[in-house]
């Protein structure tokens, strides 16, 4: 009878705790679009057009009602001091290292690829002008919020009639968007990939909760590929618009698969056949993981590229979860406490995914 209650003592105190921390952190989804500001770039011979969509935060100054976007009014009053920070912050400089003249002014025809969201960004249009035609030019580009890691501005580059996608972090700040090397796509979007699992809590937690039980590397092998080639399928399909479900459809199912794995964990046995309910369950996570790429507008031309990028930084980040997760609940096996080690956790998990079950589908 202790034995019981010392038992479910632990699954209380998992639960409790894990609550407290969902409640501390906001949801993955949420947390991804309040580092995230898109922009789409057209680049003319002696002007370039930025419309830019970004956290209000970064200008609060020039929100006087602080309702968490600049009206027309208020870019009016402000215009000098937006342009020069903004200048500062978003440079365009042509072969003969001059910088582009900088106008700013409100965003009333949004692009379709532009999501504005209301309360926490704002969306301007900035016009760099230079007195002649240039033949080549970099954009430098800073403007994130101070100490967030995992800021990111995802840019779409028109040019000559050709379209293609960058990814600006704090640590990519300038791209050359002139005689560019497509290497710049192919790295941004790999880092773009790596950062969505690591920073996709949900995610990771849906991965770490299918090694609980234990298996062995054939079992691991099994996961990893099983979870790649579903949500790699769904990933393209949504961004390529054949899949269209609701977001707050796709991020509820996606923290109700998690809550199931964990929960199972009480009372499976083993792990044959585990794999298939991974491939199943991945199709989901793929559809969340579409979400980032659907707030750009993908170039036709490097569609594929732009996708298979993302992808390959989703499976190395994917894979570094999961090995450093199975080598350390492999290492704690010998340990007498290693069960409840493993039940707690899952009850951690399990009240995670409720809590994010309930605030994404009914908030």
């Amino acid at each position: 009878m202790k034995t019981n209650w010392r038992r479910y003592r632990i699954y209380l105190i998992s639960f409790i705790g894990a609550f407290l921390l969902a409640i501390a952190f906001p949801t993955p989804s949420q947390a991804h679009w309040a580092d995230l500001a898109v922009a789409e770039v057209t680049v003319e011979q002696t002007k370039t057009g930025i419309i830019l969509t970004f956290p209000t935060g970064l200008v609060a100054s020039a929100d006087d009602n602080r309702d968490g976007q600049l009206s027309n009014n208020e870019v009016t009053t402000h215009q000098t001091e937006l342009e020069k920070f903004l200048g500062d912050r978003i440079r365009l400089i042509d072969n003969q290292g001059e910088a582009g003249k900088i106008a700013v002014t409100s965003a009333d025809n949004l692009p379709a690829n532009i999501q504005s969201n209301t309360n926490t960004h704002t969306t301007l249009e900035l016009t760099y002008t230079w007195s002649q035609p240039v033949t080549g030019l970099t954009i430098n580009y800073d403007l994130f919020l101070p100490n967030v890691p995992t800021a990111r501005c995802l840019a779409t580059v028109i040019q000559g009639g050709h379209t293609r996608n960058l990814v600006f972090t704090p640590e990519q700040k300038e791209f050359a968007l002139i005689d560019h090397s497509i290497w710049q796509q192919i790295s941004s979007f790999i880092l773009l990939g790596i950062e969505h699992i690591i920073t996709g809590y949900d995610h990771v937690l849906f991965l770490i909760s299918l090694l609980m039980l234990g298996g062995g590397w054939r079992y691991l092998l099994k996961v990893v590929t099983a979870f790649t080639i579903s949500h790699s399928v769904t990933l393209s399909l949504a961004v390529l618009n054949i899949v269209t479900l609701p977001v707050r459809f796709v991020e509820s199912a996606i923290a109700l698969t998690i809550v199931y794995v964990a929960a199972e964990n009480f009372w499976r046995k083993g792990v044959r056949g585990r794999w298939l309910l991974t491939f199943i369950f991945g199709l989901i996570h793929g559809l969340g993981f579409a979400g980032v790429l659907k707030e750009i507008h993908l170039s036709q031309s490097n569609l594929a590229l732009s996708l298979a990028s993302f992808n390959i930084g989703v499976e190395i980040g994917q894979i570094a979860i999961v090995s450093i997760a199975f080598i350390v609940l492999r290492t704690i096996q010998k340990y007498p406490w290693e069960l409840n080690l493993r039940r707690f956790l899952s009850g951690c998990v399990v009240a995670l995914g409720l809590f994010w079950f309930v605030q994404r589908a009914f908030y």
